[in-house]
């Protein structure tokens, strides 16, 4: 089964491939429903992609251009082609018909794959997408697993690719309406404001709904006082169940989150990458360690979705976010000169560019591909000037000193405090 991870940004696409992914999807500015995602442009990060691509073996690479568009952004598209045409893109990720002769008559070689959007959910659908040329379907989020594998059996030669991991939405295959009723920004053209995942007031007796960031705006509902997440979904998590997948032949299992870190990218990509591993193979080592950070990542409460019955959807998130650590940095080699680290030194010195406060004395660990996590003890943090630091700031760059074996594109984090997730 092919391990598809998100990339957000061209960094995120690095720690995707770096962590484990057979492949990385990722999108244009404009072109996609995650325009907030930091994305990739035409020009500013053609090279780099290329780069990529050329390094990545036998890695593969998919575009989403999965929203749906309206007469003068089909246009816009239209003019973009030539640039999109220079990127090393295996395949288009595809919601709205419009564009597929668009797509075809200017890369006529590239696969085409159709979106969870556009709400495939029965054999004669994907078999009538099969015969206008889609390779693979990315099947409704709606779909038990039983389903999936009932498509499987009447198109087998249609590849089929599931969500496993991340973010689910309140709407039908993600086509929402909520962000534009309440924000002005349609989800359906990539501008999501997410206002599923907002804090509610459900006033009994009033029939209103109110939004706490938002005291003079009514929606009609009922519910007991005080705030709820009512409308936000719980996240998928089917990573004990991935022996599940593969007997109902699905060809690859999907993590959603390109608007995520690249903490998340690379926790969640190495997890999925060593069960499927186990899965394939009874010989491969333990997952369970690399499972297991899968819990210590920024989340809401997980779920199997409607993969075994509707019991689990049925029920929303009770909190806005659980984490167990803050995402510190990723570490890469420093190539300033240190005059306190002679040359026969066990120590090392790497550089990192911080995303979150960190004091001296938190506890801070490492991980990366093949070690689950590796604890700090008493790490030295040097500025840009060379001196020692207690306190890290974010967007300030840092070097670590230390007896450790600490390697370029390690992630570092640190553990959030009881005191601490209670203020936020």
């Amino acid at each position: 089964m092919e391990l598809l991870s998100p990339a957000g940004t061209p960094e995120k696409l690095r720690f995707a491939y770096l962590y484990g992914a057979d492949a990385a999807y990722f999108g244009l500015g404009g072109l996609s429903l995650r325009d907030r995602a930091g994305n990739f442009d035409d020009g500013d990060h053609a090279a780099l992609v290329t780069s990529l691509r050329a390094s990545k073996g036998t890695k593969r690479l998919y575009c989403a251009v999965n929203r749906y568009f309206q007469n003068d952004e089909l246009r816009a598209l239209e003019q973009r082609l030539d640039q999109v045409a220079e990127l090393p893109i295996d395949a288009f990720i595809v919601s709205d018909l419009g564009v597929v002769p668009l797509l075809r008559a200017r890369m006529p070689n590239c696969e085409l794959h159709l979106s969870t959007q556009a709400n495939c959910t029965n054999q004669e659908a994907a078999r009538m997408y099969r015969d206008m040329g889609f390779s693979r379907i990315v099947a409704a989020r709606e779909l038990s697993l039983q389903e999936l594998a009932e498509i499987k059996n009447a198109v087998p030669d249609l590849e089929l690719e599931a969500f496993v991991h991340g973010a689910m939405c309140l709407a039908y295959s993600g086509r929402c309406f909520i962000s534009k009723w309440m924000a002005g920004r349609s989800g359906n053209t990539g501008d999501c404001a997410h206002s599923c995942r907002w804090e509610y007031a459900l006033h009994t007796g009033e029939m209103y709904l109110q939004e706490r960031e938002r005291p003079d705006e009514y929606y009609p509902v009922i519910e007991d006082e005080g705030h709820t997440m009512i409308l936000s979904s719980r996240d998928l998590c089917l990573i004990d169940h991935l022996a599940a997948f593969r007997d109902a032949g699905v060809d690859s299992l999907k993590i959603e989150g390109r608007m995520k870190s690249v903490y998340y990218t690379a926790v969640v990509t190495r997890a999925y990458r060593k069960a499927i591993d186990a899965v394939m193979n009874p010989a491969a080592p333990d997952p369970t360690p690399f499972r297991d950070a899968l819990f210590e990542v920024s989340r809401r409460e997980y779920s199997t979705g409607f993969y075994f019955g509707d019991d689990a959807v049925q029920h929303p998130t009770e909190t806005s976010y659980r984490e167990e650590y803050r995402f510190l940095g990723v570490l890469e080699e420093d190539t300033r000169a240190s005059t306190d680290n002679p040359a026969d030194s066990p120590t090392r010195a790497l550089f990192f560019t911080a995303k979150n406060v960190c004091r001296v004395d938190d506890e801070v660990e490492v991980l990366d591909p093949d070690i689950a996590k590796l604890r700090l003890s008493s790490p030295v943090f040097l500025d840009e000037d060379g001196h020692e630091v207690d306190v890290i700031k974010p967007s300030r760059s840092y070097s670590i000193l230390g007896p450790y074996d600490l390697t370029p594109g390690m992630v570092l984090r640190r553990r959030i405090y009881d005191k601490e997730r209670l203020k936020t």
